[in-house]
């Protein structure tokens, strides 16, 4: 039987709503229906706080490919070097000259890699449809940045405890994303419009992930996330902590 009010949905999100779905970031078990529009179904994790598309409206590989096709990576396009100056400036005032880094997630088209060479810094790039090579995984370094990435990763705890294991000691991970913050309205927001973004975080995501690494947290506006490693430890994944207040 049809849960109550869900008469209108397709049969594909009727097929959504009644299948369990763990939270992809902290393994809970039992996240709650958040919200739905014509094509998926968001829920909620009250552990982590992350807000995700149900995994059955996932695009398929070569969907997905070819929506990122259409994105512009100009290395000459100002305006797009201004945007990435959002996650470079940041780094720039915390990283030692000559540090080396890695671009998680660089496109087609690596400008920010290009950006902090031409400070002196040394910055390897991945991406897993263009430059695909995980050697880069086997490297440790000072900083990594992930800049318009963790939204659209589909085992974000896979993906960010590996990049978490590749820092040394000290190293800073910069997170770029739009975060869902409180006062949001998430069904006019336009970052949902993108089928390619699956995962959602807030503030208290990102304090999730600060708690579960042991790393310095801070968040700069609506969209930066710098966190420091303490150490050279990492939880194993699915190790449970305590939901935020």
């Amino acid at each position: 039987m049809n849960r109550p009010g869900f008469e209108s949905w397709p049969d594909f999100l009727l097929m959504t709503v009644n299948t369990p779905q763990p939270c992809p970031l902290c393994f809970h078990s039992t996240p709650g229906h958040f919200h739905r529009d014509s094509k998926r179904e968001y829920l909620h994790c009250p552990v982590c706080e992350l807000v995700f598309a149900h995994p059955d409206s996932h695009l398929s590989r070569d969907e997905e490919f070819k929506r990122y096709e259409f994105h512009q990576n100009d290395f000459e396009d100002l305006r797009y070097r201004k945007f990435l100056t959002k996650m470079s400036e940041p780094m720039f005032n915390r990283i030692a000259v000559n540090s080396a880094g890695l671009d998680f997630g660089s496109g087609p088209g690596p400008l920010l890699k290009r950006m902090f060479e031409e400070q002196g810094h040394t910055m390897s790039h991945y991406d897993s449809f263009y430059t695909p090579e995980q050697e880069v995984f086997n490297e440790k370094y000072a900083f990594i940045t992930a800049t318009e990435v963790v939204e659209h990763l589909h085992k974000p705890l896979v993906e960010l405890d590996r990049l978490w294991s590749c820092l040394q000691p000290q190293g800073y991970l910069g997170i770029m994303t739009s975060l869902r913050l409180p006062d949001l309205d998430f069904a006019t927001w336009h970052y949902i419009k993108d089928e390619t973004h699956v995962i959602f975080f807030s503030p208290d995501t990102m304090t999730w992930l600060a708690t579960h690494w042991g790393a310095s947290l801070e968040i700069i506006g609506d969209s930066v996330i710098i966190l420091q490693k303490q150490n050279d430890s990492v939880r194993k994944a699915g190790n449970r902590i305590p939901a935020l207040k």
